[in-house]
């Protein structure tokens, strides 16, 4: 499995926006996704971020090839700023109940 995070400063004005963005994206999200969560910083709240857990680094791969821009940008993009992007790989992990 893979881990993706983007992460960006969004102003109060734009959380509602990338709110939205988010909640539309998880209406159409695309199969080689397994998880992903929209998060606000608890002690920064103007910082956001997107974690998603891919099924594998190939299924990664073929998105961000088969789009101009990754959904995760654009939602970011739409609330004012430009991301920064961390990939890594999930080395173990607790198991699903």
């Amino acid at each position: 499995m893979i881990f993706t995070q983007l992460e960006g400063k969004v102003t109060q004005e734009h959380w509602g926006t990338l709110k939205q963005a988010f909640a539309e994206a998880l209406q159409q999200m695309p199969s080689a996704i397994y998880q992903t969560y929209l998060i606000q910083d608890e002690a920064k709240n103007d910082i956001w971020r997107i974690l998603t857990i891919w099924k594998s680094q190939q299924t990664l791969q073929e998105y961000r090839a088969s789009v101009n821009t990754p959904g995760g940008i654009l939602m970011f993009r739409a609330a004012g700023t430009e991301p920064t992007l961390t990939i890594c790989e999930v080395v173990n992990h607790a198991p699903q109940d």
